[in-house]
This record gives C-alpha cells, sequence and structure tokens, in this order.
C-alpha cells in the first residue's frame, strides 16, 4: 500500500549516487499540500542514531531557500555514503511531511531496480491463461520483466514475445522453461536462454508440439542451438560427467546428480540463468531427498537457487530460506531468486504475486539480467503477506527494503495502466502506437526516479 506521503509529495529522483551533487525536486500533489512560505528540508542519514547520539547532528543538514516559484522544493544534496536519508518538511517547528531517498555507492550506482518473475506457467503447460495475457497481468502486477517456462516446452515464452513484437512493450518478456530430463525428478528452470534444452531431444512435448521446427526451440536465430541429442550421445555425456564425480555420498544418486550437471551446462551454452528450483516442495513428500539438496548446494553446479517460490505454506519458502543463510554462513553465497510458479489464473489466484525477485542490472536486457543474478545482485521478495520479507545479502536487502516502501508504489500504479494496454493491444482492442507510447514512459518513469552515473 502506498504511503500517504507519497499521494501527496512527488520526490525525484529518489535515488542517485553517492558523493555526487544531487538535485532533489519535491513537488505538492494537489492544492492540500501546497507548501506554506516558510518551509524549510532537512536530510537526516538513517543509519546515524536517534537525537541524543554523539554524531546525529553531524549527519543532519539543512537546505537554504528550497521554495521555487512553481511551488516546488528544489535542493542540491550530496550524500556522503551509501545509505538511506530521511527529508523532512518543516513549517517553524512543526514537521510537514517526512520523505525518502537513497544514495549508492559505486558498484550500485549504474545499475537500475527491476523487479521480475522467473518462474511462471501458461495454458500451454499446466497453467490456465494463454501466455500473452499472463504477460499482460504481470505488468499490472508492477512486473518489469517475466520468464515464461512451462513445463517441457520453451516456445510458449517465444509466442508470447512474437504477440508483442508489433510493438515496444513496457514488460521485458524473455525467454525459458521448465527442464525435464529424464533420469531425475529435480526441476530446473531454464531462464533467458537462447535456445530450449528441452528441445534437444526429439522425445520432448516441445519439439513434438512444434513439429522439430528450430524456430520453436531458439530465439531469433541468436544461437544455433546443439545438434537433436540421440539416447545414445545422451547416455555417453552422462557417463563421462559420472567419471568425474569422485566425492558423491552413497546416498545420492549419482546418475541423478549427472542430468542436472548436463543440463546446467547446457542452459549455460545457451547463456540463460539455470535455476535449482524448490528442492522443498511437498508433491508427496519433499519434492527431492535431503541428502541431494545438501550435496546440490554444496557442489553448487547452478546458477541461481530459486531460495522462494510460489507456495504459501512455510515449509517450503521458510525451509529454503534457512537453508540459503546456512549456507552463506559456511561461505558458500549463492545467487538467488524468488519466484511465484504460478499456475492459476493471474488475476483470481492468492499466489499470483507471491513471491518476486528484485534484480539491480544495468538495464532491463536479458543478457544484463542474467549476468546481475549470477554476480549476486539480486534479492528474493516474499509477499505472501501485506508484511513483505526479503531474503539475501543485508546490503541490498536494506536497499530492496527502501523500494518496497517508497518506489514500487510509485511504479506500480503506472505499471498497473501498461498491463492493461498490453492485454488491450493483445485482443486487438489498442494499437501499437499506443502501447509503444506506453512503454517510452515506462523508461521514463525509471530515469525520473533512478538517477544514475
Amino acid at each position: 500500500m502506498m504511503k500517504k506521503t507519497l499521494y501527496d509529495y512527488d520526490v525525484f529522483p529518489m535515488v542517485f549516487p553517492a558523493g555526487e551533487p544531487t538535485e532533489i525536486t519535491v513537488r505538492p500533489l494537489g492544492v492540500h499540500a501546497k507548501f506554506p512560505a516558510d518551509i524549510r528540508v532537512t536530510a537526516h542519514r538513517l543509519d546515524s542514531g536517534s537525537p541524543g547520539h554523539a554524531f546525529t547532528a553531524w549527519n543532519s543538514t539543512e537546505f537554504a531557500s528550497p521554495l521555487c516559484e512553481d511551488g516546488c522544493l528544489r535542493f542540491v544534496m550530496t550524500a556522503d555514503a551509501e545509505c538511506e536519508y530521511f527529508l523532512r518538511l518543516w513549517s517553524g517547528t512543526r514537521k510537514i511531511a517526512q520523505l525518502s531517498v537513497y544514495a549508492l555507492a559505486d558498484d550500485m550506482a549504474s545499475r537500475i531496480p527491476l523487479k521480475g518473475d522467473l518462474h511462471m506457467h501458461t495454458c500451454r503447460s499446466d497453467g490456465s491463461e494463454d501466455p500473452a495475457i499472463v504477460c499482460a497481468n504481470y505488468r499490472k502486477l508492477g512486473y518489469d520483466f517475466a520468464v515464461i517456462t512451462d513445463h517441457h516446452r520453451y516456445y510458449p515464452s517465444l509466442e508470447a514475445i512474437r504477440d508483442y513484437a508489433g510493438a515496444k512493450c513496457p514488460l521485458n518478456i524473455l525467454p525459458g522453461e521448465e527442464v525435464h530430463l529424464r533420469g531425475t525428478d529435480v526441476h530446473i528452470v531454464n531462464a533467458g536462454g537462447a535456445f530450449s534444452v528441452n528441445g534437444l531431444f526429439e522425445w520432448s512435448p516441445n519439439y513434438a508440439e512444434t513439429d522439430g521446427k528450430i524456430e520453436g526451440r531458439r530465439l531469433n536465430g541468436e544461437i544455433v542451438p546443439p545438434q537433436i541429442v540421440s539416447a545414445e550421445q545422451y547416455e555417453e555425456e552422462l557417463r563421462a560427467i559420472e567419471a568425474g564425480i569422485a566425492d558423491c555420498p552413497g546416498n545420492v544418486d549419482k546418475r541423478e546428480y549427472a542430468v542436472c550437471v548436463w543440463a546446467f551446462e547446457k542452459i549455460r551454452a545457451a547463456g540463460g540463468l539455470g535455476v535449482f528450483a524448490h528442492p522443498y516442495w511437498i508433491s508427496d513428500m519433499w519434492q527431492i531427498p535431503e541428502p541431494f539438496t545438501r550435496y546440490m548446494m554444496e557442489k553448487h553446479p547452478f546458477d541461481a537457487f530459486e531460495v522462494l517460490g510460489g507456495e504459501n505454506y512455510y515449509e517450503q519458502n521458510g525451509f529454503q530460506t534457512a537453508l540459503y543463510y546456512e549456507e552463506y554462513g559456511k561461505g558458500r553465497v549463492h545467487p538467488i531468486v524468488g519466484s511465484t510458479d504460478t499456475h492459476g489464473s493471474t488475476e483470481h489466484n492468492r499466489n499470483a504475486d507471491i513471491c518476486s525477485t528484485i534484480v539491480f542490472a544495468k538495464k532491463n536486457e536479458r543478457t544484463e539480467i542474467v549476468g546481475a543474478i549470477k554476480d549476486r545482485y539480486s534479492v528474493a521478495v516474499d509477499s505472501i503477506s501485506k508484511e513483505y520479507r526479503l531474503v539475501g545479502e543485508f546490503r541490498f536487502q536494506k536497499y530492496a527494503s527502501f523500494l518496497m516502501e517508497n518506489y514500487f508504489p510509485v511504479h506500480d500504479r503506472a505499471a498497473a495502466v501498461d498491463g492493461e494496454i498490453m492485454r488491450r493491444y493483445y485482443l486487438g482492442d489498442e494499437s501499437g502506437e499506443t502501447l509503444s507510447c506506453f512503454a517510452d514512459k515506462a523508461e521514463a518513469l525509471i530515469k525520473k526516479y533512478i538517477r544514475t552515473k
């Protein structure tokens, strides 16, 4: 829910590089929020401590004569460190309002926050809506990118991309699939790969349902997929992987692990993100035996761990979160994602927006998103209840919390309109020119609030 101050005042940019002088604008949103003539602004570094602590005054700055003729406040602020800063608006000794801004250190100052989902299903496998409708509805929920990952099938993600190819789209639709291979029950997500791993086998639904055509197995001709893999070749390659595994415990199936390694290697060859999905999902029992999960975490053949997934009972996400932090304590810091794994209606489904990923990438582009997650610039978001929870490294959690409270409520109001325009475009009720216009506005909104180097 949007804070009342964000209904009354617009502040931009909200995010900017630390150490650089930045002009901040605060605009009243209505006559009721008009600033008095004696308005003044002070900035306070959030980590400086409550009044009375020795360093509190050192982290407080007042800006002279901020009120401009157009009724806005403008002042130049130079933040001294990566942190959230409170902007307090005063009339005399009375505090009118408090707004927040965030300064970022150099490695983050060139990145923008993007909300996305890397694991979702449509009616092409066991979901309930077609790929284009799913994408439109996820933009309505505030998503900047989405990866369609139907079971056994890559082509539905290409279908969604084609459905919006006639215009510039506010949602970045990435190719993907949930990979299911003979020899393992582990669920593996190929997020953003430029060719299908399922489609390497003639027995796969992806191959059969596209008549084996290469257009149903690759993205825009960017990468030529490997040749179809025969049963004999598959067996030979798995044996080679098994031969290189010297420390597999007796309670872990070496062949099943080798299949996972094979799949992740192929996803990387496609330029994708190989995601180890929901090991503590209770399909009947835990989907994966505990010793196997532990071995996977130790050896880390995957690119990212789906620490949050699409169930609302505690055991799945709670246990996966505990495992992530236990691994962190051992010095194994895994890249993470959160995903809805949605199967039902995206508008009439409690789990539609249950988990997501905030990625800090240099731009909303497939390889940038994949690379940022691999480099651990991501946070997983648990939205099971209205009191969201974050999983990830503490530094990024602090920033993500600021974004959840201040940036995304504003961002999501605009995205809700974008999603409806996407839906209308797909159904033939809106023009490509209109959709492209809204996509331009979405880009402009990010630039307005997120000042990058």
